[in-house]
């Protein structure tokens, strides 16, 4: 979290939580309520068109209360005249945070389903949201999966101007095929985002992301879905309905979608629950054949379940092989459903307490620890320090720093980042470039925002400036001294 450089009447601000190409998100402390909130400011007030834009997403999103939509407490604007909105602040993270990662079935269909509710009431007042993706699903402390982001949600009878434009409004990975042919959409199109972050979650890959912009979008338009794992295998209807290529072959709306869960979390427990059994009583005839008849149904019975029990243990060491093997290829996350990963979770999926595949699953996150670390210390050495976002040293440490908190090659490596930022603040002041100087020192506490030292660098960096440039014009107004033979030379011939 970087350092505050706004101020806002009535709230205190504690640091910026992100940035994005037309505006930043702060952690600021309501002080009225005394309650956390997100202050979502725009970077600029030129341009009217995405004031605009702004403003009604705020509208948008006060009008929809529901317990899976992000709430607005406030729309104004700062003193420069920019405008800012005052939101919920969820502390969860995002969906983006799993990326790589498969979440239990449970887990996805349960955010799946807190997600389509939201959108069923979206939908209801005549709106499309148009960017689902997992960057705009947020957590609550308890878990409950919120929407957020309605900066592109445009009502339904106005969304034809986008096929005037021709444009494709939202995220690729993630759109509908209509929206990446710039065509009219409706709830369905959202529904179809919804089941690539369903498809993802489940198997820890997107398929439909390409090498490049443009190979993306012809993956949403030609690519079918691909079969989901052998113990996934009741869910492949669900996806397969969300991401229909047609519109007409998905689900007709979130209401539709919701039913569709619910049928499916019955069946499960039907699967599960145990029928009660109804006594008869046997004729005469038949009662001296019956306790031969029960037995050979017992005897039948514990055969079977020793042979299923026999194929099950037999699954569970061919997947174990298969994940050893490729973790000692080095294929951690990737090919999709053929990864050490996928292998030691299909196990788990099998056999929850199987203690060799919980084992595979921390050597495959020890081994990403290592893989990130090494990248860290490439990026650090080609002084790529914080940027890319996505490809950085601190990017990389942070990673390592998100699954091992205590990391101490992580934790030295940021430290050894803002030192760097450290060295190339001094050397700025040196040469009298102050603006640069205290960019550097922004810099260093992007990377670590706790360092003592660039924290006071930044406290003082006022001071020092102010300091440097009185020391320079003392020095350039004071009169030459004369050194010792010049002064002999002059007495000599005055």
């Amino acid at each position: 979290m970087s350092q505050p450089s706004i101020s806002v009447p009535g709230y205190s601000i504690h640091g910026r939580l992100g940035k994005g190409g037309m505006a930043e998100v702060y952690l600021a402390t309501e002080q009225a309520l005394q309650r956390r909130v997100a202050l979502k400011v725009l970077l600029h007030r030129e341009d009217d068109a995405y004031t605009q834009r702004f403003i009604k997403e705020g509208h948008i999103v006060a009008s929809l209360q529901h317990p899976s939509i992000i709430t607005v407490y406030r729309i104004d604007q700062l003193a420069d005249g920019r405008h800012f909105l005052a939101m919920e602040y969820l502390a969860g993270g995002d969906l983006a945070q799993f990326k790589g990662q498969c979440l239990e079935p449970a887990r996805a269909l349960r955010i799946v389903r807190e997600i389509a509710s939201a959108l069923a009431l979206v939908h209801d007042r005549g709106l499309v949201h148009r960017d689902i993706k997992p960057g705009n699903i947020l957590f609550r402390d308890d878990g409950t999966a919120v929407l957020s982001d309605f900066g592109v949600a445009k009502q339904l009878q106005l969304d034809s101007e986008l096929t005037q434009s021709g444009i494709a409004v939202g995220s690729p990975a993630y759109s509908s095929p209509e929206q990446a042919q710039c065509q009219a959409l409706d709830a369905r199109s959202d529904i179809y985002s919804l089941g690539v972050i369903l498809l993802e979650m489940l198997t820890g890959h997107n398929p439909f992301r390409g090498g490049n912009y443009t190979q993306t979008l012809m993956n949403q338009l030609q690519l079918q879905p691909p079969p989901l794992p052998e113990h996934l295998d009741g869910l492949q209807w669900l996806l397969e309905r969300m991401l229909a290529k047609e519109p007409d072959e998905r689900f007709a709306d979130c209401h539709v979608l919701l039913a569709s869960l619910d049928e499916l979390a019955e069946g499960e427990q039907e699967h599960t629950r145990l029928s009660p059994a109804v006594s008869l009583a046997p004729p005469a005839s038949r009662r001296r054949w019956l306790p031969w008849a029960l037995l050979g149904v017992l005897l039948l019975g514990v055969g079977s379940a020793g042979g299923y029990y026999w194929q099950l243990q037999q699954r569970i060491a061919g997947l174990l092989a298969l994940g050893e093997t490729r973790l000692s290829e080095g294929r951690l996350l990737a090919p999709a459903l053929d990864n050490a990963d996928h292998y030691f979770r299909q196990v788990l999926a099998l056999d929850e307490d199987n203690a060799q595949a919980a084992d595979g699953l921390q050597r495959v996150l020890q081994a990403r620890i290592q893989e990130y670390l090494q990248l860290a210390e490439q990026r650090l050495g080609e002084g790529l320090l914080i940027l890319p976002e996505d490809d950085s040293a601190v990017h990389y440490f942070r990673q390592v720093l998100g699954w091992e908190p205590d990391n101490l090659l992580a934790l030295a490596g940021i430290n050894r980042v803002a030192q760097r930022f450290i060295e190339q603040s001094e050397a700025a002041y040196a040469r009298r470039e102050y603006k640069l100087a205290l960019e550097q020192i922004k810099q260093g506490l992007e990377a670590e925002p706790a360092n003592e030292r660039l924290l006071a660098l930044y406290d003082g960096h006022e001071q020092r400036v102010r300091s440097t440039q009185a020391a320079s014009r003392s020095r350039s107004a004071r009169p030459a001294q004369q050194n010792p033979i010049q002064r002999l030379f002059n007495n000599l011939f005055d």
